[in-house]
């Protein structure tokens, strides 16, 4: 049944400037793009400085919302009307309520210390100035998508969103592997947007309008097909953006942008936008119990996924990547659970937002100390060079794995609690599928550590490799090329060999760098607790998602779910230290594995399975497609063209302009006229 909405007011005081929230970082990515070189000595400060103002505007419009009332804390903002067709007509907008509002804090909270980290980070690079202004221009599209007041400017901002990641994973252009991934995402993504914009069009045809407010006030007018149709393609967009099943492929290659770039990716915004649309449309899911139960099913897969694959990695941000296309799996499941779970979901994905950040962050500032590798087995013992990076880092793993009291413990025993919910065949499969995840989770993020901090120092007893990298063998382990201007001084030989020991210099990040990853491992500590206990979250979105509701009817008591996932968490952490920490690692990784393990660091085969079922017969059928137009369409044109001029070459002979030619012919007929008369009046 649809939850009653609350009513939606006018927004007032503070709120009639909600605007200034996308204008400021759309200004600053205005000014960087079109002020080109004159504003590199200035432009990062500039690019860090809006983001900034618009947390703090954000802060102010949060504190004045949380003053109101209940009732009165879902409010529209109009600006003009965008464009009127016809019947449809377009209002551009901004809805501020608790939802979009909590997407604003989080968005240009970790947005800004993902930029003050970037100062840092991207020093020496040229290109700073262009990177900050695709940053910028990233942080305005997400707010874009999460203010909009219709389905339209939130396709608007999810567009924005699509272009601004993809300048930011190709942003070193000179890379193929940088502008394969970025053309792999911005691709896999236009099949989630083909879903949403059916979505939309339904809606409009519908209903004859796609503003938010009218949308949920009369979506029970719908039959229930339609309604599940329009379910089905919003989780389709949701797939494209949050890297779900079966969409997950391009999240893992946008480790080939910057280090800063996957950390807002990954964390606090784009990935984020599926799990924001689920929630926002959700009184359409809420009768839709098919549509409910697509998404948990995509979620509980999607989790497992990354989990088992970020088992077998060794490039310590692809490891992180698999890690996040995993926790937004939970994030999915969670919400795809309705009014139980919606408020799980979201405190999940605010908490997994700072440690997920946190860790990102810390990977780069390993990166930065060791002349930009990735591959794990190549690092042992930085704690000791880099222990503020290591202390930040840790907060973060121990929050991701869950460790009692941190805040992954407390937003994902929530998740848990709700998918063992339900019917006992589904709370089985689903509550089984959280907590095996969970386990994984531990193992993996464990296995980064040992292989990353503790152990000998393996990159002090270094060769250059002696065979080159064979791809064919495990995709993931080609080495990476060093981010330009950040330990870029590796000869073409040692990119394609592997670096020698002199140029492994690990020391810890300037404060630039360390500064924001405290902040973020200070909420890796205590947000989940904060958002969870005494339900302030649930309490505080209820006006823009419903009142939560309890869990019922657990297979497993819920007094019990917290022990048994700190006992899978720790069975985890014991495995990965019997498997990795008691024993030497290989520098390089062993060619003869397992087939668990080559399919694992095949993605699951998920890349082949797209080839296989989408790419090639796609290019089979365009191919199939151009034959046919060229053989059958432009063959009857061309065909019949040159039938018509050949008849027309051969007739023109008889146009000879010879006057005995055209007396002989007269006679001819005459003749033949004559002989035809004749034949018909004689008897």
């Amino acid at each position: 049944m649809l939850t009653e909405l609350p009513p939606v007011a006018p927004a007032t005081g503070a709120g009639t400037a909600a605007w200034l929230l996308v204008a400021l970082p759309a200004l600053g990515a205005a000014v960087l793009f079109l002020g080109g070189r004159r504003t590199d000595r200035w432009g990062h400060l500039l690019g860090t400085a809006t983001v900034l103002a618009s947390f703090v505007y954000g802060v102010v419009l949060f504190v004045s919302t949380l003053a109101l009332p209940g009732e009165e804390r879902v409010r529209d903002l109009p600006l003009y009307e965008w464009f009127a067709s016809g019947s449809l007509s377009v209002e551009f907008g901004l809805r501020l309520d608790p939802l979009s509002l909590t997407f604003v804090l989080l968005i240009t909270g970790v947005g800004s210390l993902i930029h003050i980290y970037s100062v840092g980070y991207m020093a020496h690079d040229e290109n700073r100035r262009k990177f900050f202004a695709m940053l910028n221009l990233f942080v305005a599209a997400m707010l874009v998508l999460v203010l909009g007041n219709g389905f339209l400017t939130l396709y608007l901002g999810w567009e924005g969103v699509g272009l601004a990641s993809y300048l930011l994973i190709g942003f070193y252009v000179q890379r193929p592997l940088a502008a394969s991934a970025a053309k792999k995402a911005f691709l896999m993504n236009r099949v989630g947007d083909v879903g949403l914009a059916l979505a939309i069009f339904i809606l409009f045809a519908q209903l004859g309008t796609t503003q938010y407010t009218a949308v949920f006030a009369r979506i029970g007018e719908l039959s229930p097909g339609a309604i599940t149709a329009v379910a089905l393609l919003l989780l389709l967009g949701a797939c494209g953006k949050s890297g779900q099943f079966p969409l997950q492929a391009w999240l893992p290659d946008a480790m080939e942008g910057p280090t800063p770039v996957s950390a807002l990716i990954h964390a606090a915004t784009m990935v984020t936008a599926g799990v924001y649309l689920v929630a926002r449309a959700h009184p359409i899911y809420d009768l839709t119990p098919t549509g409910r139960l697509v998404v948990t099913i995509v979620g509980a897969v999607t989790m497992l996924i990354g989990a088992i694959v970020g088992c077998a990695y060794d490039d310590i941000k692809k490891v992180l990547a698999y890690s996040t296309v995993s926790q937004i799996g939970y994030m999915m499941l969670a919400v795809g659970l309705g009014p139980i779970g919606y408020a799980a979901g979201l405190a999940h994905l605010l908490a997994h937002g700072f440690f997920k950040a946190g860790l990102f962050l810390g990977a780069g500032s390993v990166m930065h100390g060791m002349a930009d590798e990735t591959d794990m087995r190549r690092f042992g013992g930085l704690w000791r060079h880099m222990p503020i990076t290591f202390a930040t880092f840790t907060l973060g793993y121990l929050a991701l794995i869950g460790f009692p009291f941190l805040s992954g413990f407390y937003s994902k025993d929530l998740i848990i609690e709700a998918a063992l919910g339900g019917p006992p065949e589904r709370g089985w499969l689903l509550g089984g599928a959280a907590l095996l995840a969970a386990g994984l989770t531990a193992f993996y993020m464990t296995r980064l550590m040992l292989m990353t901090f503790f152990g000998p120092e393996r990159w002090r007893s270094l060769t250059p490799r002696s065979a080159p990298w064979d791809p064919s063998l495990e995709s993931e382990a080609a080495p990476q090329h060093p981010e330009p201007g950040h330990g870029g001084t590796r000869s073409a030989a040692e990119l394609d060999h592997g670096a020698a020991p002199e140029h492994y210099h690990p020391h810890e990040s300037p404060a630039s760098m360390t500064v924001p990853m405290i902040v973020l491992a200070i909420g890796s500590v205590g947000a989940g607790a904060f958002l969870v206990i005494g339900e302030r979250l649930g309490g505080w979105l209820e006006p823009a998602i419903g009142p939560v509701r309890e869990v019922e009817d657990t297979v497993i008591p819920t007094g019990l779910v917290p022990g048994i996932a700190s006992v899978l968490m720790l069975l985890g952490v014991g495995i990965a230290y019997l498997t990795v920490g008691r024993r030497p690692v290989p520098v390089e990784r062993p060619q003869r594995v397992s087939l668990p393990v080559r399919a694992a660091r095949a993605d699951l085969y998920a890349n082949a399975i797209n080839e296989g079922v989408i790419a090639r017969p796609g290019i089979w059928l365009s191919r199939a497609l151009v034959y046919l137009d060229n053989r059958g369409v432009d063959g009857a044109v061309n065909g019949a063209a040159a039938l018509l001029g050949g008849t027309s070459g051969r007739v023109r002979r008889a146009q000879t302009g010879f006057v005995r030619s055209y007396a002989l012919t007269m006679l001819g007929g005459s003749l033949v006229l004559v002989a035809a008369l004749l034949a018909v009046a004689l008897p």
